[in-house]
């Protein structure tokens, strides 16, 4: 795209871009006026800077700038740049750092992008991390971000954290529960739960460790990312997964269902049959209240249909629980001499709190055996069904 052809394609998509700063004095005046070559529709949000940076954005009277009286972090800035991107009339948000390491000439990569595409996305942009002169901790800390956006949404990406990035406002989350570096790992997220497209665009980066000014605490930041992970992951399980399988279900037909989303899902007969076996061995098991996590978890882990085991785990839904209890401590008593005439009285929790050892020991007895039956019983149907999908 030409020049021109850019500006027009930005004020006709109405994309702003949001520069959030703190305490970047060096590079600052040189991220604006390489934007500024592009567009004028900029919004600075001076997050409590300390140092000359509200002298420097006087001499930029074009743009609009926001001034926070302290610093609260990166992820309460932004936010505030969202609302008052709305609030000018903007669709989307391109947000670039201040510390110099993104270029602003990466801007057409982002509106060429969002061109292509038919419905609204949320863009990120994908730096060679590779390349001389990345720290390696920011290497590692992007594998173990992408590596947990993918097990949460289910969309592989090879950069995560890149702050170079394309909103759709109109589409992300309107609240917001972080306020510093890991807000931009809670967007991405919850906008992917909001069946958002997000992918990745090559952009250029810059680390010139003489101008640039990092303010992640690798301690701290680090504990509150992998705090905010574990609750992402633990609403993954327990509502998104069963969310979006319900959801599917729902918008097609069983046969359609079946088909599409069972039998000619990802993975081999093989895996398919492993997946039932681990959800029906989960389910059996006397594992109340973790089925669900484990059974996800245990799926990503061994890498099999995290669907069908999550599916085949409602073995234990609860008008089969009183089944299950009673072959449960049928199979257990003759292994700690308990009662085996468990059909005389109430089947309930109590009755398993008096008799726990027979109970687990017929449990796992079932949950092998049923596990075992139904898996080499998968295998066989799919085998009869579709058996080039070995």
């Amino acid at each position: 795209m030409t020049l021109p052809e850019v500006q027009n394609a930005i004020s006709e998509k109405k994309i702003c871009v949001l520069i959030p700063t703190y305490n970047n004095e060096k590079t600052l005046r040189r991220v604006i006026d390489g934007v500024l070559d592009y567009t004028e529709s900029i919004i600075v949000i001076n997050d409590g800077s300390t140092d000359s940076t509200l002298q420097i954005l006087g001499h930029f009277p074009q743009i609009t700038i926001i001034l926070l009286p302290e610093n609260k972090g990166k992820g309460n800035g932004l936010k505030i740049g969202f609302r008052k991107a709305k609030e000018l009339g903007f669709d989307y948000a391109i947000t670039i750092d201040s510390d110099g390491q993104h270029y602003p000439d990466d801007l057409p990569v982002f509106v060429e992008a969002l061109q292509s595409e038919e419905h609204d996305v949320l863009l990120i942009g994908n730096r060679n991390m590779s390349q001389d002169g990345i720290p390696k901790k920011s290497s590692f800390g992007n594998r173990f971000s992408n590596f947990w956006f993918w097990f949460e949404t289910g969309i592989k990406l090879e950069d995560t954290q890149s702050g170079y990035r394309l909103y759709p406002l109109h589409k992300i989350p309107k609240k917001y529960f972080t306020p510093k570096f890991e807000f931009e790992i809670e967007i991405i997220v919850r906008t992917a739960w909001r069946h958002v497209p997000v992918k990745n665009v090559p952009i250029k980066v810059l680390y010139d460790p003489a101008e640039r000014v990092s303010h992640f605490r690798p301690f701290k930041d680090f504990t509150r990312i992998s705090i905010l992970n574990t609750i992402l992951v633990t609403i993954t399980l327990l509502y998104i997964i069963p969310r979006n399988f319900i959801n599917n279900f729902k918008k097609k037909s069983f046969k359609r269902f079946l088909k599409e989303d069972v039998l000619e899902s990802d993975g081999s007969n093989r895996t398919k049959a492993f997946s039932i076996a681990l959800g029906v061995f989960i389910g059996f098991s006397p594992l109340w209240g973790f089925h669900t996590l484990l059974t996800i978890s245990l799926a990503v882990l061994f890498k099999l249909n995290k669907v069908l085991a999550f599916v085949a785990s409602n073995v234990s839904l609860p008008p089969f629980i009183p089944f299950i209890i009673a072959a449960s401590l049928f199979l257990g008593s003759p292994f700690v001499h308990g009662d085996s005439n468990i059909l005389s009285g109430e089947l309930n929790f109590e009755l398993i709190k008096n008799n726990l050892l027979q109970y687990v020991i017929g449990s796992t007895i079932l949950a092998t055996t049923m596990s075992m039956i139904l898996g080499i019983g998968t295998f066989l149907f799919l085998n009869k069904v579709n058996p080039d999908n070995n």
